[in-house]
């Protein structure tokens, strides 16, 4: 059948595994540390970012909707949302947005304040290289970096008999003052490299 094919490429562009929660990644250098993974987790994680946009000519007569001229880009919506099955004080303080940790207490505000707001990454594996060798291999890998996060899900524990409690989050993306035409999420999509002889 003519059109039941697909890219002869297609393992090569394939993201596999769950992929990891973390506070720092370097893309440039696909470097990232065991001690910035926020957690284990469960299900993956799921990203989103839903653009809005006005219609400037919804109320002019003879124009139709959706006029490309007259539509703008208003903001973006972007979120991180899973489950941890792992839990730290740190990490119960981030998923609580606006709190304070002390001594493995944490303590909700009804403030906030600008260090509630941090980056978060998932990177997860990508391509048919997905292993740095020692031979200057170099893994492939998808990431997304939530710009100035904050958990707007709240804080949430379901335990079960015999089971593993599950703390289900959600992150949203803010915009800054300081750059406000910087929309809070990017994108990097990074084929890995083959050893060299």
């Amino acid at each position: 059948m003519k059109y039941t094919q697909i890219p002869q490429d297609t393992f090569k562009n394939i993201q596999l595994n769950a992929g990891v929660l973390l506070k720092e990644f370097v893309p440039d250098t696909g470097t990232l540390k065991a001690t910035d993974i926020l957690g284990a987790t469960s299900g993956g994680a799921n990203f989103t970012a839903t653009p809005s946009f006005i219609d400037f000519g919804e109320d002019i007569d003879n124009c139709p909707a959706n006029m490309k001229e007259l539509k703008v880009l208003d903001g973006w919506e972007a979120k991180m949302s899973g489950t941890f099955v792992t839990v730290t004080a740190g990490l119960a303080v981030k998923l609580t947005g606006a709190a304070d940790e002390s001594g493995g207490k944490i303590t909700p505000r009804n403030e906030l304040k600008a260090s509630d707001f941090a980056d978060l990454w998932w990177v997860g594996d990508y391509s048919a290289v997905n292993e740095d060798g020692s031979k200057g291999a170099s893994a492939g890998f998808c990431a997304i970096r939530l710009l100035n996060s904050l958990s707007t899900g709240g804080f949430q524990i379901q335990s079960s008999k015999k089971g593993k409690g599950q703390f289900a989050f959600e992150f949203t993306g803010h915009y800054s003052m300081e750059h406000p035409e910087t929309v809070p999420f990017e994108i990097y999509v990074k084929a890995g490299t083959e050893a060299t002889a």
